[in-house]
Protein backbone atom coordinates (compact mmCIF):
# COMPACT_ATOMS: atom_id res chain seq x y z
CA UNK A 1 0.00 0.00 0.00
CA UNK A 2 1.38 3.40 -1.00
CA UNK A 3 1.73 6.05 1.75
CA UNK A 4 0.22 3.82 4.45
CA UNK A 5 1.30 6.15 7.28
CA UNK A 6 -0.07 9.23 5.52
CA UNK A 7 -3.32 7.45 4.68
CA UNK A 8 -3.74 6.44 8.32
CA UNK A 9 -3.30 10.08 9.38
CA UNK A 10 -5.78 11.32 6.77
CA UNK A 11 -8.34 8.73 7.90
CA UNK A 12 -7.84 9.57 11.59
CA UNK A 13 -8.28 13.30 11.12
CA UNK A 14 -11.18 12.78 8.70
CA UNK A 15 -13.08 10.95 11.46
CA UNK A 16 -12.06 13.73 13.87
CA UNK A 17 -13.43 16.38 11.48
CA UNK A 18 -16.84 14.77 11.81
CA UNK A 19 -16.73 14.10 15.57
CA UNK A 20 -15.55 17.67 16.24
CA UNK A 21 -18.45 19.13 14.27
CA UNK A 22 -16.20 20.90 11.76
CA UNK A 23 -18.02 19.28 8.83
CA UNK A 24 -21.38 17.73 8.02
CA UNK A 25 -21.81 14.54 5.98
CA UNK A 26 -19.05 14.34 3.38
CA UNK A 27 -18.28 18.09 3.39
CA UNK A 28 -14.72 19.36 3.55
CA UNK A 29 -11.56 17.42 2.73
CA UNK A 30 -8.02 16.62 3.94
CA UNK A 31 -4.64 15.95 2.37
CA UNK A 32 -1.16 15.02 3.56
CA UNK A 33 1.88 14.85 1.32
CA UNK A 34 5.15 12.92 1.48
CA UNK A 35 7.62 15.35 -0.13
CA UNK A 36 10.39 12.74 -0.41
CA UNK A 37 8.13 10.48 -2.47
CA UNK A 38 6.38 13.44 -4.19
CA UNK A 39 3.00 11.87 -3.46
CA UNK A 40 -0.07 12.91 -1.50
CA UNK A 41 -2.81 11.06 0.39
CA UNK A 42 -6.24 12.71 0.05
CA UNK A 43 -9.82 12.07 1.03
CA UNK A 44 -12.09 10.69 -1.71
CA UNK A 45 -14.91 12.65 -3.29
CA UNK A 46 -18.40 12.40 -1.84
CA UNK A 47 -17.84 9.63 0.71
CA UNK A 48 -19.20 10.15 4.23
CA UNK A 49 -16.49 10.11 6.89
CA UNK A 50 -18.32 7.69 9.17
CA UNK A 51 -18.03 4.87 6.60
CA UNK A 52 -14.59 5.77 5.25
CA UNK A 53 -11.79 3.22 5.63
CA UNK A 54 -8.07 3.12 4.85
CA UNK A 55 -8.51 1.71 1.33
CA UNK A 56 -10.80 4.64 0.46
CA UNK A 57 -8.01 7.19 0.92
CA UNK A 58 -6.63 8.07 -2.53
CA UNK A 59 -2.94 8.50 -3.38
CA UNK A 60 -1.99 10.96 -6.13
CA UNK A 61 1.20 12.47 -7.45
CA UNK A 62 1.85 16.20 -7.10
CA UNK A 63 0.39 16.82 -10.55
CA UNK A 64 -2.94 15.30 -9.49
CA UNK A 65 -2.68 11.92 -11.24
CA UNK A 66 -4.18 9.05 -9.27
CA UNK A 67 -1.65 6.39 -8.28
CA UNK A 68 -3.72 4.17 -5.98
CA UNK A 69 -7.33 3.90 -4.80
CA UNK A 70 -10.64 2.92 -6.37
CA UNK A 71 -12.41 6.22 -5.70
CA UNK A 72 -11.96 9.67 -7.15
CA UNK A 73 -9.89 12.15 -5.11
CA UNK A 74 -11.68 15.13 -3.59
CA UNK A 75 -13.07 17.58 -6.12
CA UNK A 76 -11.02 20.29 -4.37
CA UNK A 77 -7.72 18.64 -5.26
CA UNK A 78 -6.51 21.72 -7.17
CA UNK A 79 -6.07 23.89 -4.09
CA UNK A 80 -4.57 21.05 -2.05
CA UNK A 81 -1.83 20.64 -4.64
CA UNK A 82 -1.40 24.38 -5.16
CA UNK A 83 -1.06 25.14 -1.43
CA UNK A 84 1.46 22.36 -0.88
CA UNK A 85 3.49 23.64 -3.84
CA UNK A 86 3.17 27.26 -2.69
CA UNK A 87 5.34 27.05 0.44
CA UNK A 88 7.89 24.31 1.15
CA UNK A 89 6.78 23.86 4.79
CA UNK A 90 3.16 23.08 3.87
CA UNK A 91 2.53 19.32 3.83
CA UNK A 92 -1.04 19.19 5.16
CA UNK A 93 -4.32 20.89 4.20
CA UNK A 94 -7.61 20.76 6.12
CA UNK A 95 -10.76 22.24 4.57
CA UNK A 96 -13.90 22.57 6.72
CA UNK A 97 -17.43 23.92 6.54
CA UNK A 98 -17.47 24.74 10.25
CA UNK A 99 -20.44 26.88 11.27
CA UNK A 100 -18.92 30.09 12.61
CA UNK A 101 -15.98 30.39 10.24
CA UNK A 102 -18.33 29.71 7.34
CA UNK A 103 -20.76 32.33 8.66
CA UNK A 104 -17.96 34.90 8.49
CA UNK A 105 -17.10 33.70 4.99
CA UNK A 106 -20.73 34.17 3.94
CA UNK A 107 -20.69 37.69 5.37
CA UNK A 108 -17.45 38.44 3.56
CA UNK A 109 -15.85 39.47 6.88
CA UNK A 110 -12.20 38.78 7.57
CA UNK A 111 -11.45 37.52 11.07
CA UNK A 112 -9.38 40.02 13.10
CA UNK A 113 -7.32 39.33 16.23
CA UNK A 114 -10.23 39.37 18.68
CA UNK A 115 -8.50 36.61 20.69
CA UNK A 116 -4.86 35.57 20.79
CA UNK A 117 -5.65 32.03 19.64
CA UNK A 118 -6.07 33.41 16.15
CA UNK A 119 -2.27 33.23 16.15
CA UNK A 120 -2.52 29.60 15.04
CA UNK A 121 -3.67 30.98 11.71
CA UNK A 122 -1.84 34.30 11.70
CA UNK A 123 -2.50 37.88 12.80
CA UNK A 124 -5.84 37.75 10.99
CA UNK A 125 -7.70 35.45 8.61
CA UNK A 126 -8.46 37.01 5.23
CA UNK A 127 -11.28 36.14 2.84
CA UNK A 128 -10.53 34.69 -0.61
CA UNK A 129 -13.00 35.86 -3.30
CA UNK A 130 -15.78 33.45 -4.21
CA UNK A 131 -15.37 30.93 -7.01
CA UNK A 132 -17.20 27.69 -7.78
CA UNK A 133 -15.92 24.73 -5.76
CA UNK A 134 -13.43 22.47 -7.49
CA UNK A 135 -12.26 25.11 -9.98
CA UNK A 136 -8.80 26.45 -10.77
CA UNK A 137 -10.19 29.92 -10.06
CA UNK A 138 -10.93 28.94 -6.46
CA UNK A 139 -7.43 27.53 -6.06
CA UNK A 140 -5.90 30.72 -7.50
CA UNK A 141 -8.03 32.90 -5.21
CA UNK A 142 -6.95 31.01 -2.09
CA UNK A 143 -3.27 31.08 -3.02
CA UNK A 144 -3.40 34.80 -3.81
CA UNK A 145 -4.71 35.60 -0.31
CA UNK A 146 -2.99 33.19 2.09
CA UNK A 147 0.47 34.81 2.07
CA UNK A 148 2.43 33.61 5.11
CA UNK A 149 -0.66 32.80 7.19
CA UNK A 150 -2.01 29.32 7.91
CA UNK A 151 -5.72 29.93 7.34
CA UNK A 152 -8.02 31.51 4.75
CA UNK A 153 -11.77 31.98 4.70
CA UNK A 154 -13.36 31.06 1.37
CA UNK A 155 -16.20 33.45 0.54
CA UNK A 156 -19.62 31.76 0.75
CA UNK A 157 -17.92 28.41 1.21
CA UNK A 158 -15.82 27.64 4.29
CA UNK A 159 -12.32 27.57 5.77
CA UNK A 160 -9.00 26.13 4.65
CA UNK A 161 -6.01 25.66 6.98
CA UNK A 162 -2.48 24.46 6.29
CA UNK A 163 0.38 23.09 8.37
CA UNK A 164 3.58 21.11 8.43
CA UNK A 165 1.48 18.11 9.48
CA UNK A 166 -2.19 17.25 9.96
CA UNK A 167 -2.13 17.83 13.70
CA UNK A 168 -1.08 21.44 13.14
CA UNK A 169 -3.53 22.06 10.29
CA UNK A 170 -6.40 20.44 12.21
CA UNK A 171 -5.64 22.37 15.41
CA UNK A 172 -5.59 25.59 13.41
CA UNK A 173 -9.02 24.76 11.99
CA UNK A 174 -10.35 24.17 15.52
CA UNK A 175 -8.88 27.40 16.89
CA UNK A 176 -10.10 29.52 13.97
CA UNK A 177 -13.60 28.11 14.43
CA UNK A 178 -13.43 29.00 18.15
CA UNK A 179 -12.22 32.54 17.49
CA UNK A 180 -14.84 32.98 14.74
CA UNK A 181 -17.51 32.06 17.29
CA UNK A 182 -16.11 34.59 19.76
CA UNK A 183 -16.01 37.29 17.10
CA UNK A 184 -19.63 36.79 16.09
CA UNK A 185 -20.70 36.73 19.75
CA UNK A 186 -18.91 39.98 20.55
CA UNK A 187 -20.14 41.64 17.35
CA UNK A 188 -23.71 40.81 18.38
CA UNK A 189 -23.48 43.04 21.47
CA UNK A 190 -20.88 45.66 20.55
CA UNK A 191 -17.51 46.31 18.97
CA UNK A 192 -14.80 43.93 20.21
CA UNK A 193 -11.34 45.12 21.21
CA UNK A 194 -8.78 43.92 18.65
CA UNK A 195 -5.22 42.96 19.54
CA UNK A 196 -2.48 45.00 17.86
CA UNK A 197 0.08 43.64 15.40
CA UNK A 198 2.75 44.00 18.08
CA UNK A 199 0.70 42.00 20.58
CA UNK A 200 0.11 39.31 17.96
CA UNK A 201 3.81 39.23 17.05
CA UNK A 202 4.54 38.37 20.68
CA UNK A 203 1.90 35.64 20.68
CA UNK A 204 3.11 34.08 17.42
CA UNK A 205 6.69 34.06 18.71
CA UNK A 206 5.57 32.26 21.89
CA UNK A 207 3.61 29.76 19.81
CA UNK A 208 6.87 28.63 18.17
CA UNK A 209 7.80 26.98 21.47
CA UNK A 210 4.29 25.92 22.56
CA UNK A 211 4.14 22.28 23.61
CA UNK A 212 7.83 21.67 22.85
Amino acid sequence: MLLKTEREAVLFFSKKLLSSGLVKGSGGNISLSNPEKTMMAVTPSGLAYDVMNLDDIVVIDMAGHKLEGDLKPTSEIAFHIALQNLRPEIHAVVHTHSDYATALACLGWELPAVHYLIGFGGKKVSVAPYATYGTQELSDNICSVIGRSNAVLMANHGLVCVGTDLKQAFTTAEMIEYVSHLYLLTKSVGEPAILSDQQMDEVIEKFKHYGK
